[in-house]
């Protein structure tokens, strides 16, 4: 007689899925642990195996159709003719869940080899932050890593992050796919350490089904590196090789002199050494087609990381803040010439001065006679706080989306602790990477639109700061000096947003004007400065 099989919990919070495909039929022969059917849940693509041998004699669910958690999803019969779970669906069933990887084992068996398989455990990476979507792997099934060598990128709300391996070893598996979500505390991968082969180890893909294995190649394990020759995982060396590169010439920056697959990268795009035409058009093409550009076509994808934290952020800014809007011109020729004049005297001592400091550093000196500027309001507009320290944050365009780091007590730097800390928190923006505190504190923001283009904004706050400043470009005008004759200036608009809960009009263009009169005459921040 047939037996249900429950659909077991599939990961935290999860109670239905849709079924995207079966893989067998009513009447087919399954065997344990054979795949019977892939399902989606809102974080994955899962693939729920049989539990013992038997014949499929009922699908209770059609392709597109929602299955729920804990209810039967289809009927078999054991081979041995077992019939005591006759029709009963029995929610405390657990059947293996594959999205759920922190339910395997933590630790394998260990050989008689000496070799053990041990999940690395995702570690907390931010403050409040519970998952991380899977960027890129940087290894895959097979590879030898060492210690502190990069395994994986996740995006994070609000940053990207590297995970490294805390020991040598191969790694066994990975439990998720790219763009798949992962749980912290959670195992993440699985690495064998100590070498030779686990015999006495527990199957790992008898336990769970995770979703990676079905996209990842079998791979052969990277020979063990000699002396002499570049330290690089499999992906990495065959990165070189498609781009016709010896990677024992490029310049590793990982742990250890490691060869990282952006090092080949830039070797490349140094003009060392260059793929020839054919295969560079091959692979262009190649990418095109794998993102889904077909002429006439399309492409939906998901909205996820730091471009999902942005949408939340700004909807929720726009729909409690009730913004206004203030905008002036600057005449920047002054400030520039000294710019120009300090960039050249610093540029040997590896200082970057670009206009952004002087931009901060007088936002900053404007702050100390209005400090409502620097102030937040709490949600239900009852409390007002000051804050002493200016911490001001900058807009960065990044490949990963917008990022707002903030440079931390702007009122004790100086113009070259600023442009020191503006060059460092600009390149980690870039990369991606930058650190939690670094985002973390706020309390009001500059946008330099000016560097990409445009003239007038109206930003969005980013609250809870209670106002932020967009930057044109830079013009070129004609304008009269005080004798009447037309002078060409370096003209640029300000454009602010302030919150009007507790910033009227008139606040925001006397403290405009301040801010303004600082950078018009740079020499005036001198006797302001501490």
């Amino acid at each position: 007689m047939s037996k249900d099989f429950i659909l077991p919990d599939i990961g935290e919070g999860i109670v239905e899925c849709e079924i995207v495909e079966w893989l067998v039929e009513e009447g087919d022969t399954v065997k344990e642990d054979q795949p019977v059917v892939d399902v989606m849940t809102d974080k994955a693509l899962v693939q729920i195996p049989a539990k013992e041998d038997g014949v499929v004699t009922k699908l209770y669910y059609k392709q597109g159709d929602i299955a729920k958690v804990h209810e039967p999803l289809f009927a078999v019969e054991p081979a041995d003719g077992d019939d005591s779970g006759v029709t009963e669906a029995r929610p405390e069933t657990k059947a293996p869940a594959p999205s759920s990887p922190a339910e395997e084992k933590n630790s394998q068996p260990t050989a008689a080899t000496g070799s053990s398989v041990t999940d690395f455990i995702l570690p907390d990476i931010g403050e409040g932050i519970v998952e991380c979507e899977i960027v890129e792997w940087q290894v895959q099934e097979g590879d030898v890593v060492e210690e502190d060598q990069p395994v994986v990128d996740v995006m994070t709300d609000k940053a990207l992050v590297q995970i490294p391996a805390k020991e040598s070893g191969v790694v066994e598996k990975l439990y998720y796919q790219k763009g798949d979500t992962a749980k912290v505390h959670e195992p993440l991968f699985a690495i064998r350490t100590e070498g030779g082969e686990d015999k006495g180890a527990a199957d790992t893909s008898k336990q769970v089904k995770a979703p990676s294995t079905a996209a990842q190649p079998a791979q052969t394990v990277a020979e063990p590196v000699r002396q002499g020759k570049a330290i690089a995982s499999p992906a990495v060396r065959r990165r070189a090789r498609e781009l016709d590169i010896d990677i024992s010439q490029v310049q590793g920056s990982g742990a250890k002199g490691r060869v990282m697959k952006e090092d080949v990268q830039k070797f490349a795009d140094g003009g060392a050494q260059q793929a020839p035409a054919g295969k560079a058009d091959t692979a262009a093409q190649t990418r095109g087609e794998a993102k889904g550009f077909v002429a006439g076509g399309k492409r939906t994808e998901a909205i996820r990381g730091v471009k999902a934290a942005m949408a939340k952020a700004m909807m929720k800014s726009v729909s409690t803040i009730p913004h206004f809007t203030y905008a002036d011109e600057f005449d920047l020729t002054a400030v520039i010439a000294l710019q120009k004049q300090l960039k050249e005297r610093f540029k040997d001592e590896g200082v970057r001065i670009t206009m952004m400091p002087f931009f901060i550093k007088a936002l900053s000196l404007a702050i100390k006679e209005f400090p409502i500027m620097n102030a937040q309001v709490n949600d239900d507009c009852t409390e007002l706080t000051y804050f002493d320290d200016h911490n001001i944050g900058m807009a960065v365009d990044t490949k990963i989306g917008l990022l707002v780091p903030n440079i931390k007590q702007v009122q004790n730097k100086s113009i070259i602790d600023i442009a020191n800390e503006v060059t460092r928190l600009t390149n980690a923006a870039r990369e991606g990477r930058v650190a939690q505190d670094d985002m973390k504190g706020g309390t009001i923001s500059i946008s330099n639109i000016g560097v990409i283009g445009g003239t007038v904004a109206t930003p969005i706050i980013n609250k809870p700061e209670a106002a932020i400043v967009a930057l044109g470009k830079v013009q070129e005008l004609p304008r009269f000096d005080a004798n009447g004759n037309v002078v060409a200036r370096k003209i640029m608009t300000a454009s602010w947003s302030g919150d009007h809960r507790i910033i009227d009009g008139g606040t925001i263009a006397r403290f405009n004007k301040r801010w303004q009169e600082f950078l018009e005459d740079p020499t005036s921040m001198l006797v302001h400065m501490v």
